[in-house]
Order: C-alpha cells, then sequence, then structure tokens
C-alpha cells in the first residue's frame, strides 16, 4: 500500500507539532522532547496521577469511527486529567451513519468551538483530509487509521523502551505477528528508525507478509527462532482478522501459537534482559502466552500506563503550538 501523509503540514511554522498524522518524517529533537513530556507525567503506581489545567477552557472531541478500549479510554483520561471539556463520538451516535460526509461533521463539531480532534478511522487518508481542511487554530491527532498509521502508539511505544533500553543505537528490535496489516508496526518502525536503532527484524507467518519497501532496512524473515537470537526487545502481534478478507486461508490459533506465538521457552532465545511488548488487544495463548504476557519482562501494562501519559503531552504540545502562531 502507498501511504504519502504530508508531513510539512504536521508542523507551524516555527517547526513545533500542530498536528500528529505520522511519525514519518518528525525530527528526532520533537520525538525527545514529547518523550521527555510524557515522563515527567509519570506517577509511581498507588499514587495520585500527573494532573495539568493546561487545557482549562479548551474543547477534545474524541471522534472513533473504529472499535477502540485502550486508545479511546486514555486520550479520554488524557484530556480530562489536562482540565479539558471532552467529547466522545463513535459512529453508532454519529450522523455520518446516516449520510452526512465527514467534513460536515468537523465543520458542525468545529462551531462548537472544538481545539483538538482525536481521530480514529478505518479509511486511509481521514486524518491528514481533516487537518487539511480544519481551522488554522485547531489540531488533529490520529489515533489509528486503517493499516496505515498508528503514530501515537509508537510514541507510547518508544517511551517504553526508553525507560528500559535508552541507548536505541544498541538494541535489536523484534516486532512478530500480522506485519502486513499492522498500523502499530509501521508506526514503531518509523519511530525507531527516527531513534536509531540498530536494527529491526519482522517475523511474519507467509501470507501476512509487510511489503519490503514500507520497511526500509528491517529484516524481514518467517523464522521466529532465529530471529530471537540477541534480541533486546520483543513485540508480539495479533492477527488482524477484521482487515483480512479471506480467513479462511489463515492458520489455526494452535498452529499460529506453535509457529509463532511468545512462549517462555521461546523468550529464552532472546537476550536475558529482553522486554516483551504488546499493544494489545492480547488473545492469550495465541501469538502470547499467559506465563510471558504476566511474567517479569512484560511490560505491557506499562505501555498502557505510558500511552496516558503520551497522549497528555501530546495534548499538551499542540495546544502550546497552536498558542504561539
Amino acid at each position: 500500500m502507498d501511504v504519502r501523509t504530508n508531513h510539512a503540514a504536521q508542523l507551524t511554522s516555527s517547526g513545533e507539532l500542530r498536528h500528529l498524522l505520522s511519525l514519518e518524517g518528525l525530527p528526532r529533537s520533537l520525538v525527545e522532547d514529547l518523550l521527555d513530556r510524557a515522563e515527567s507525567y509519570l506517577r509511581p503506581i498507588g499514587n495520585p496521577p500527573a494532573r495539568d489545567n493546561l487545557l482549562a477552557g479548551r474543547t477534545v472531541a474524541n471522534l472513533f469511527f473504529e472499535p477502540s478500549t485502550r486508545t479511546r479510554a486514555s486520550f479520554e483520561l488524557a484530556a480530562k486529567r489536562m482540565s479539558a471539556d471532552v467529547l466522545n463520538l463513535d459512529v453508532n451516535m454519529s450522523s455520518r451513519k446516516k449520510g452526512e460526509s465527514i467534513l460536515d461533521t468537523i465543520y458542525t463539531l468545529e462551531a462548537m468551538q472544538v481545539d483538538v480532534f482525536v481521530v480514529r478511522d478505518a479509511s486511509v487518508g481521514i486524518p491528514e483530509l481533516i487537518a487539511s481542511n480544519v481551522q488554522p487554530h485547531i489540531s488533529v491527532l490520529n489515533a489509528g487509521e486503517a493499516d496505515a498509521a498508528h503514530p501515537t502508539q509508537g510514541l507510547l511505544d518508544l517511551l517504553t523502551i526508553r525507560r528500559h533500553k535508552p541507548d536505541f543505537s544498541a538494541l535489536k528490535v523484534v516486532v512478530v505477528g500480522d506485519i502486513g496489516h499492522s498500523r502499530v508496526a509501521r508506526s514503531i518502525a518509523q519511530g525507531l528508525s527516527i531513534m536509531g536503532m540498530r536494527q529491526l527484524c519482522l517475523v511474519a507467518p507467509p501470507g501476512l507478509e509487510p511489503e519490503p519497501d514500507d520497511y526500509p532496512g528491517a529484516q524481514i524473515t518467517s523464522e521466529l527462532d532465529a530471529a530471537l537470537a540477541d534480541a533486546d526487545v520483543l513485540m508480539a502481534l495479533r492477527i488482524q482478522r477484521e482487515r483480512i478478507a479471506e480467513q479462511e486461508s489463515l492458520m489455526t490459533t494452535h498452529d499460529y501459537h506453535r509457529d509463532y506465538g511468545i512462549t517462555a521457552d521461546r523468550l529464552k532465545l532472546a537476550k536475558p534482559n529482553a522486554i516483551v511488548m504488546h499493544p494489545g488487544p492480547m488473545n492469550r495463548d495465541v501469538e502470547i502466552a499467559s506465563t510471558v504476557a504476566d511474567g517479569p519482562q512484560s511490560v505491557i501494562r506499562e505501555q498502557v500506563t505510558n500511552g496516558l501519559a503520551m497522549r497528555m503531552a501530546l495534548l499538551a504540545t499542540v495546544i502550546q503550538a497552536n498558542g504561539e502562531q
């Protein structure tokens, strides 16, 4: 799939982040600033969460035209903890289901003085379309775009990795699963490239491989056990069954777990201090064994915590950028 994003539209004339549509092409300094800002919002589990009044008087609209649990809840909590007014809209409540165009929906919400649109959609190009048509003071954050991009997930994954493995230039990262249909894989690969990672290895079953041109410099293989040698970071992905037309051609869950599941024995092939990640939702004992998901090397719950902090950081960053225009 050919995905072209107008990267310049993401930044203000002074180089500040106005929209987040994709990680591709973002300066490393900007990404590092986002990681630092997100880290400032982290608090030890059991302590009261970080709060900020930076978005007081602002309105954030969460427009989710595709199912979501973690991302939607994370953005809603992030906006509320930044003191914003929050509007949640999904396709079952939307006039878009009645035939209204997405831009007419946006224009209606603009008239209600929305400042930030958080958008998830099953079609490629919708976040960019909205970003190209909103008023200059409004920001758009891509919360998941078909199989093309999930930049906030990419950023929270970078934050999670950095907190355990700060030297990206020394890292071997292995991502295993349905790479060909995964927006998560695309965004984490872009983020890791920005951060100067040493090696990215993508492991996919036959039929679920990506286009090599989409992942320049990455090793693409179907042999998981060999790929795990010397791995510092291991990320498991689920099969995107909702994006696959011929589901009968897929492996059975038993066969998938046998050949590509992350088990305790397989984890031993990686470095002893390797971390295990999963963007969710997890299919336990399919792409990842429960003993691994809940084990000492798993940082899966940390990813969720870091996602909330990262979305707070993004909201604060775009609001401040728009205030400086």
